[in-house]
C-alpha cells in the first residue's frame, strides 16, 4: 500500500516538472467571449492563461501556456512566438496585450509626496494620467540604469523606458525613487 502511494507521488512530481514544448501544430482558438481555448496532446482546454516568463527582457520568447483556474497548472511553453502561425500569434498577442498593459511615461508634470504616498501626474503613450504609489513599498523597480517600472496602488504598471530622455526637472522629481 505504501509503495502505491509513493508511486502516485512520484508520478505527480514527474508531471509537475516535465517540460512540454508547444509547436505551431497545436491549435489555439479565440472564443466568442474573447478568451482562448487550446487543443494540446489530445486534450481540449476551454480556457487558458498566457504568461510571459521574461516580460521585460524577452517578451516574445518563453511564453507559458497555463490552465485557467486549477492552480494555473502549466500545460507547456512556446519557445519563440515568431515560430507560431500568424493566426496563433495574433490570438496570443491580443491576450498578452490585455494582461501586460503597461503605458509608457513620456512626460512627468508633477509628483507630490504626501503621508507616505506619491501622487503622479504624467503623460503616457496612452494619454494623460494620474496615479498613486505607496512610498513604503517597492513600487518603483529599476530594470536597468535607465529603465523603470512603476506599480501603482491598484497594481497597474507604468514604464519609463529611459530616464535620460526626461528633462532635468522631471529627473529631479524622480530622485526620491532612484
Amino acid at each position: 500500500m505504501a509503495e502505491d502511494t509513493i508511486n502516485i507521488y512520484e508520478k505527480k512530481a514527474e508531471e509537475m516538472t516535465a517540460l512540454h514544448i508547444i509547436s505551431k501544430e497545436d491549435k489555439f482558438t479565440e472564443t466568442e467571449g474573447g478568451f482562448v481555448s487550446f487543443d494540446y496532446d489530445g486534450v481540449h482546454y476551454d480556457r487558458i492563461k498566457v504568461v510571459r516568463l521574461f516580460p521585460f527582457t524577452d517578451a516574445d520568447r518563453f511564453i507559458s501556456i497555463r490552465e485557467h483556474g486549477n492552480g494555473d497548472r502549466e500545460i507547456g511553453i512556446i519557445e519563440d512566438l515568431s515560430d507560431m502561425t500568424e493566426e496563433t500569434q495574433a490570438v496570443l498577442k491580443k491576450q498578452l496585450d490585455l494582461c501586460y498593459f503597461t503605458p509608457v511615461i513620456e512626460k512627468i508634470y508633477n509628483i507630490k509626496d504626501e503621508y507616505g504616498y506619491a501622487y503622479f501626474h504624467v503623460l503616457t503613450d496612452k494619454g494623460e494620467c494620474k496615479f498613486t504609489i505607496n512610498m513604503g513599498s517597492n513600487a518603483v523597480a529599476k530594470l536597468s540604469d535607465t529603465r523603470l517600472i512603476i506599480l501603482d496602488v491598484d497594481e497597474n504598471r507604468f514604464e519609463i523606458r529611459d530616464v535620460e530622455t526626461l528633462s532635468q526637472k522631471e529627473r529631479r522629481m524622480l530622485d526620491l525613487f532612484l
